[in-house]
Formats: structure tokens, C-alpha cells, sequence
């Protein structure tokens, strides 16, 4: 899924699970939620 962007994913269930990967990855940088949630 590297390198898709969300709003490219057809299929809604796929997109919802690619936006929950991404708040990981960031989570797991370090980033706050308030700004991951904000952003998203």
C-alpha cells in the first residue's frame, strides 16, 4: 500500500485501513494526535 494515496482506494473498507496505517506511521514518529487527527 506504500506509495497510494487514500483517496485512491476504491474500495471503502481498504481506505479505511489505509488511513488507520498512516495515523500509526505517524503515531510512531512521534507526531501528536490532536495534529494527526486535525490533519486528517
Amino acid at each position: 500500500m506504500c506509495g497510494v494515496r487514500v483517496e485512491e482506494v476504491e474500495n471503502p473498507l481498504m481506505r479505511k485501513i489505509r488511513m488507520m496505517d498512516k495515523i500509526v506511521d505517524e503515531l510512531a514518529r512521534g507526531e501528536a494526535v490532536i495534529k494527526i487527527i486535525g490533519s486528517s
